[in-house]
């Protein structure tokens, strides 16, 4: 059968870095109670007139290189973003230019936070189709256009970002030992829309508006749903907890990240975290978490990964994929 196998991985983080110490002189907040209560240390925040898709050609261009791919090669961009640069068109058609591609067929998926899990599907389902045969996915954000930074509870916990993968077709045995993506679980659940959400849009007020969040709600519904979900796609591919390698989680909350784990079994050293250093990057979050494993050695050939999300709308999903 035919498997979409990843052939490289890049991220680009934009240099200006915001730490919980420069932000408590500006809101009523401290360094020891963000890092308790998430995890987070810093975040980084795009420059004036660096856009998403800035952000995202140049996370490509890294993992573009890495699997020594052309982009004059691909036949699919599925870009991840809540935070694109413009209403219209998608801001992976930017990507497509910028990067030399001139055939197939480039567009965003929306899912907040789980927009990567999201994206990798469509992905890997279009080219088990036949409809691609190599594939850029990529997660990029500037959630710091959309935060209202008058507000503790929310301006402290999100980064501006971008991760991407390239994924080829190739032929595999069917098996959960195939390299490759094993198996996917989605799911949303649009009741919850109004404890995650941004209070504007191009049909309801003609503005962009600022992301408001019931943060206990979340909390509560993102325990549930991960272990829920993480079970589900297990059993999909034919497998067990005891299988997987690295756990690369949606780097939200550095409590969750470790409820996760540990409903796994799954000993620290074996969960990716960067939340402390990246903050909550939205769609970007699960593609930087992995760059940074992949780069320094922690995940290699043959590892078995677990990619797990949940965002607004709300929407989570997760993946498992063979290194």
């Amino acid at each position: 059968m035919i498997r979409s196998v990843v052939q490289g991985c890049g991220a680009y983080l934009p240099e200006r870095v915001l730490t919980n110490a420069e932000l408590a002189k500006t809101v009523d907040t401290s360094d020891a109670w963000i890092q308790q209560r998430t995890g987070i240390r810093q975040r980084h925040i795009a420059a004036d007139g660096e856009l998403t898709s800035h952000l995202a050609v140049k996370a490509a261009q890294r993992a573009l290189d890495r699997a020594a791919v052309k982009g004059s090669d691909l036949d699919l961009i599925v870009l991840a973003t809540a935070t694109p640069d413009l209403t219209f068109p998608a801001t992976a058609t930017r990507v497509q230019a910028a990067l030399g591609m001139t055939r197939g067929a480039a567009f965003d998926v929306q899912a907040v936070c789980a927009g990567f899990i999201y994206g990798l599907s469509v992905a890997d389902s279009m080219i088990k189709s036949g409809l691609a045969s190599t594939a850029l996915v990529i997660g990029a954000e500037t959630f710091s256009r959309i935060l209202d930074w008058n507000d503790r509870g929310t301006c402290v916990l999100f980064g501006d970002g971008a991760g991407a993968i390239v994924l080829k077709a190739e032929h595999g045995e069917g098996t959960s030992h195939d390299r490759g993506i094993l198996a996917h679980a989605l799911h949303s659940d649009g009741r919850q829309h109004d404890i995650l959400y941004v209070d504007g849009g191009p049909s309801s007020t003609r503005t962009t508006g600022l992301l408001r969040m019931e943060g206990k709600e979340v909390f509560k519904h993102a325990v549930v749903n991960m272990a829920a979900v993480v079970g589900e796609v297990l059993e999909k591919a034919g497998l067990t907890a005891a299988d997987i390698d690295w756990l690369v989680p949606h780097q939200a909350n550095k409590r969750i990240i470790d409820g996760t784990g540990r409903k796994l079994g799954l000993p620290p050293e074996r969960v990716v975290v960067t939340v402390d250093k990246h903050a909550n990057t939205s769609a970007a979050s699960i593609p930087l978490a992995l760059e940074v494993a992949v780069s320094d050695g922690r995940i290699k050939r043959g590892d078995l990964l677990l990619l797990e999300g949940i965002g607004g709308g709300l929407a989570w999903g997760a993946s498992l994929v063979r290194w």
